[in-house]
């Protein structure tokens, strides 16, 4: 199947790039480009993409406010966004997650890495960026909590109740970045085992990927922030 992208930067000779670069595999295809937040959610509803790649800062309607559009809409539930920063480490990584990125990455990283992370995305995957680690994720995490900023996906441990104990010991898993082979080989079960198990615990936390399982897991309670 090919993966449809979408591309939204203010920077056309960015775009550019992106587009020789995504067009260039022959599992992807650009399905458009957008200059500003208003004109990705605009093209998002009418084009359908499986990714979209998500510039942060974009005059107008931002790239975290388009986010939490598509994020809200129901019908769009199947795509996925990358967002892209040109500091990897920032105030933006928390609010990216909670807007319902899928994950994010700079702006200087490798081609292979950029394509890497559509395809991880189109297959529902959390994309955190190598230079930002568990521990820095976490601790973004925890400021943003007590912050107030964003959409507060408001998951209390009541909403914890509706897993089961494999369930959230999956969850704690999938929180610390592991994959599922990875889960699969701790806890000596099939990775299908481990894929049923995620793919539960999103539908009873109403988490779009696990990006989502990751801020639910922090913003509970379920798992605590560490510095490492």
């Amino acid at each position: 199947m090919t993966i449809r992208v979408l591309l939204a930067d203010d920077q056309t000779l960015l775009r550019s790039a992106f587009r020789v670069l995504v067009d260039s595999e022959p599992d992807m295809e650009v399905v458009g480009e957008a200059a500003d937040g208003a004109q990705a959610v605009a093209l998002t509803r009418s084009s359908r993409p499986d990714v979209v790649l998500m510039d942060i800062r974009m005059p107008g309607t931002d790239g975290l406010a388009a986010t939490r559009m598509i994020s809200a809409d129901q019908d769009l539930a199947g795509v996925h966004v990358v967002m892209l920063t040109t500091f990897e480490v920032d105030e933006y990584v928390v609010q990216s997650l909670r807007a319902g990125a899928s994950g994010f990455l700079g702006k200087g990283a490798e081609p292979e890495e950029l394509l890497n992370a559509i395809r991880i995305a189109a297959a529902g995957e959390a994309l955190l960026s190598p230079v930002a680690t568990k521990g820095l994720i976490a601790t973004f995490l925890a400021q943003g909590a007590g912050s107030g900023e964003g959409p507060d996906p408001a998951v209390g441990s009541e909403r914890l109740d509706a897993l089961t104990g494999r369930e959230r010991e999956v969850l704690v898993l999938v929180a610390g970045g592991h994959s599922n082979d990875e889960i699969a080989e701790r806890l000596r079960v099939s990775p299908l085992t481990v894929k049923t198990h995620v793919n539960r615990a999103m539908a009873k936390l109403r988490a779009r990927d696990r990006a989502q399982l990751v801020v639910i897991a922090y913003e509970s309670g379920l798992v605590r922030p560490r510095v490492e």
